[in-house]
């Protein structure tokens, strides 16, 4: 497995607090996120990000990445392994001491330190994703359009600013430092664990008094009205992610974002393909026959449309530009008009005559033209 250096990936030191590591860890998020960044390698570059903050932003992973490295996140010990990698050169009849076997042995060395053995969670956890779903119209789809919408969500409370407490006081186990340090002598040998404090959860403090206006919990359920916007080209299924609008995250994690999935509504006289838009536009045989102007609709205005005579049925006439523009920018689609030559249902008996005699002199000019090929 490749090694890699998460300070590096961020472009942080190793010293720099969480509030720089948020900072940078945004700040590249925004850049290479895969909706956002036209770089081919902006997809695996995000996750490498990520990866980096997910580890260093955990107060335990970031302690066990700064002494063992990417290899002791990511590759699985065993505990028979790690015990001997560390402790190689001992003589382990010295333990017999601790009245348990080796497994013992070894989680009294390592208990709380990420290597196997239970601990509980007690840094930042990031806030999960919210999806909205919002209903537009072909026209919204093509030219953008800003809606308003009411989100229900959880919002960190403001009054405790999501600690959950409304005072705290030092831990009077660890004294504030968030680990148990126990020392133990067997003859002239000193052996020394230390493990997460379990008041505390490595805090360092402890909840004198929940906060009363989250009970506790570090946030609180509200309605939020947000606005988004939609851009030229959307198109059903799109999805417009809104940076820190979803659930609150918990012990100051951040927030989680806000996915608005569009929804585009049928139209009653166009469709759509790509980023052409289709009208089905009904002729009577007279116009196609002897061809026409017609006035013909578009998404934003009516434009005339000239039928050249002999159209026949099902043929398609490109508008170039009245279809709907392309969502990343390039250029814009066209409207394409589809003629469709209707049959009278209901004729006078005028309109009848007049058809015979035309049919009529229809075949006596194809019979003049069939015998004059051959004589």
């Amino acid at each position: 497995m490749p090694k890699k250096d998460y300070y590096d990936i961020l472009g942080i030191s190793k010293d720099a607090p969480k509030d720089e590591l948020k900072k940078a860890y945004r700040a590249l998020a925004k850049k290479y996120h895969p909706d956002v960044s036209k770089d081919p390698g902006a997809t695996e570059k995000f996750k490498e990000i990520s990866e980096a903050y997910a580890v260093l932003s955990d107060d335990n992973k970031r302690m066990q990445y700064d002494n063992f490295g990417y290899s002791g996140i990511h590759q699985r010990y065993t505990q028979e392994d790690i015990f001997k990698d560390m402790f190689r050169d001992f003589d382990f009849n010295i333990f017999r001491g601790f009245g348990g076997g080796f497994e013992d042995i070894f989680n009294t060395f390592f208990r709380g330190r990420g290597f196997g053995g239970r601990r509980e969670y007690s840094g930042p956890v990031s806030g999960e994703d919210l999806r909205y779903d919002m209903e537009i119209t072909l026209e919204n789809a093509a030219f953008g359009v800003e809606k308003t919408i009411n989100v229900p969500r959880t919002e960190r409370c403001r009054k405790c600013n999501g600690s959950g407490a409304e005072s705290t006081k030092t831990c009077p186990a660890c004294h504030g430092s968030g680990q148990i340090k126990n020392v133990r002598t067997h003859g002239y040998s000193q052996f020394v664990t230390i493990t997460t404090c379990s008041r505390c959860r490595g805090n360092g403090n402890i909840v004198e008094k929940e906060c009363e206006e989250c009970s506790g919990k570090g946030f609180v359920e509200r309605s939020r009205k947000i606005s988004v916007k939609i851009p030229s080209g959307a198109d059903d299924g799109t999805a417009l992610r809104i940076p820190d609008e979803g659930y609150a995250g918990v012990r100051g994690g951040p927030s989680g974002d806000l996915y608005v999935v569009v929804h585009v509504k049928e139209h009653p006289v166009f469709t759509r393909e790509g980023n052409n838009i289709i009208y089905e536009l009904p002729i009577s045989f007279a116009q196609a026959a002897l061809g026409d102007e017609i006035s013909v609709p578009t998404l934003k205005n009516n434009v005339k449309l000239k039928i050249p005579s002999g159209t026949q049925t099902h043929t398609t006439f490109r508008i170039k530009g009245k279809g709907i523009k392309n969502l990343r920018g390039y250029g814009k689609g066209d409207e394409l008009v589809k003629v469709v030559v209707k049959t009278p249902e209901k004729l006078s008996e005028r309109q009848k005559e007049i058809l015979r005699e035309f049919e009529g002199i229809s075949k006596k000019g194809f019979l003049r033209k069939t015998l004059s090929a051959f004589f």
